[in-house]
């Protein structure tokens, strides 16, 4: 195998997109290796790589099942679940935190505000 072609950014020719141009257009790479590679210059460090793929070997995005969206619906619900008070917060826990906001910050108790 020899090695990729390198294009300078914005001067790849068509027929190769990046795996988010493929996923805007409703293509997947599919299986097929890496066909290119783009290069964006920087200033003090290595330079910026995007890989392409040939989009006329791209295949279609699979449809979501009823079973992928019910395991999405599962892991989003998952991620609102506060690992210590176990109650749903409303809002995804940051991962930052560990646990809800009032479990990681919690109010005083009166006696100690008043001192």
């Amino acid at each position: 195998m020899g090695a990729l072609p390198v294009f300078r950014w914005r001067l790849a020719p068509d027929g190769y997109a990046t795996r988010r141009q493929l996923r805007a257009q409703g293509l997947r790479p599919g299986g097929q290796q890496v066909a290119a590679q783009l290069e964006r210059p920087r200033r003090r460090r290595g330079p910026l790589v995007a890989y392409l793929y040939r989009i006329e070997l791209a295949k279609p995005v699979r449809p979501m099942t009823p079973a992928r969206w019910a395991a999405l619906a599962k892991a989003n619900a998952a991620r609102r679940i506060c690992p210590t008070c176990r109650r749903d917060a409303g809002y995804v826990i940051p991962p930052t935190l560990g646990m809800c906001t009032p479990c990681a910050f919690p109010e005083p108790s009166p006696e100690l505000r008043s001192a």
